[in-house]
Order: C-alpha cells, then sequence, then structure tokens
C-alpha cells in the first residue's frame, strides 16, 4: 500500500497476517460454536480426543484447552518468526 518494496517487510507481513488469521479464528470459536459450526483444524482436535460436538456442546474440559493452546501457540510461532 505504502510502495514499500521489500522482501523482509514483505516476510513479516505475511506472518503478522497469519498470525492474526489464527487469533481471529479462535476468538470466533464460542460464535460459530453457537451456530452448530467449528472451524479448527480437526488432526489437532483429534490429537487431543476432541470432536466438533465437544466445541459446540460448550464443553470445557483441559483437552480442549490443549486444542486451543495448540492452535494459538502456532499464531505465537508467526509472531516469533516476524521479531
Amino acid at each position: 500500500i505504502l510502495g514499500v518494496r521489500d522482501i523482509h517487510a514483505d516476510h513479516a507481513a505475511s506472518h503478522i497476517g497469519k498470525a492474526q488469521g489464527i487469533v481471529t479464528c479462535l476468538r470466533a470459536t464460542p460464535y460459530h460454536s453457537t451456530r452448530q459450526k467449528v472451524f479448527l483444524p480437526m488432526d489437532i482436535c483429534m490429537l487431543h480426543g476432541v470432536s466438533q460436538e465437544d466445541f459446540i456442546r460448550g464443553k470445557q474440559e483441559k483437552n480442549m484447552r490443549d486444542v486451543i493452546y495448540d492452535i494459538a501457540s502456532q499464531a505465537h510461532i508467526h509472531l516469533e518468526h516476524v521479531r
């Protein structure tokens, strides 16, 4: 937008965008769950023994918190790349 032509700025912006997308998905999870939708990666959910139905029912068990933690950790990794 500002006419910056720098590969490093592009790389940083890419990681910031990915981190923001992950965080937005996590923040919207309660909203989507009330509408019977889950947009979290199923491979991570399955790794922790969590189903889409668990999120839809609003359970708050440790394994569900572990799913959220793992996904949030991916956003954190993207931010570390930016730094």
